[in-house]
């Protein structure tokens, strides 16, 4: 896996960075399980990093960024890497996920969900204007939740549990498989809109 790789060039594959942000292993989880189904599909070579790790965005065809979701927002360590690099991201195509427990509610709570969807990236769709941006479930533990986390947990009647829709995931990887492997070849030299501000040494 490498955090500096050369920009793509005509008939190479194309240059994905799965990048991710979490706290309990759920988003790293499904981050490196969409780079696998990304990579089975051939023209397509990926790398797997922590949103503090990459050093050079500019190198990078394609993103997809993914973070933790805690008190309905991403983790202020990947709003950090998609900010600074809003410019750069702009100019490529970009897919977007977040990692919360939808699957979790149950009853009235339910109809949570796609404001939940809505409100955790916020601005970042209007900054970014993303190719898509899908919520999945995560691990939900008791050792996951502060004190009072977990008191609000149980009073909304939730379980604990592994909520993580494999077949979801895969699917969501398998659209965009499609949309990169259909990208029109790119000329020799760095992606369209030019390599952006190195985000490290």
């Amino acid at each position: 896996m490498t955090t500096a790789p050369e920009p793509s060039r005509r008939g190479d594959a194309v240059r994905v960075l799965v990048a991710f942000a979490g706290v309990h292993g759920s988003t790293r989880s499904i981050a490196e399980h969409i780079a696998g189904r990304l990579e089975e599909r051939g023209r397509v070579r990926t790398d797997v990093l922590p949103v503090e790790a990459v050093s050079d965005p500019g190198a990078y065809d394609v993103f997809v960024v993914g973070s933790a979701v805690h008190g309905m927002a991403w983790l202020p360590e990947a709003r950090t890497f998609v900010l600074r690099n809003a410019g750069l991201l702009a100019r490529r195509d970009v897919w977007l996920f977040s990692v919360g427990m939808p699957a979790a509610l149950r009853g009235p709570w339910k109809a949570l969900a796609p404001q939940e969807s809505d409100h955790v990236v916020g601005d970042l769709i209007e900054r970014l204007s993303p190719r898509d941006h899908r919520l999945f479930s995560g691990v939900i533990a008791p050792e996951h939740l502060p004190t009072t986390g977990r008191m609000r947990f149980r009073a909304m009647g939730l379980r604990y549990g592994d909520y993580r829709d494999w077949p979801s995931v895969d699917a969501w990887a398998e659209e965009i498989g499609r949309a990169v492997r259909d990208r029109p070849p790119q000329p020799d030299g760095p992606p369209t809109g030019g390599p952006g501000p190195r985000s490290g040494p």
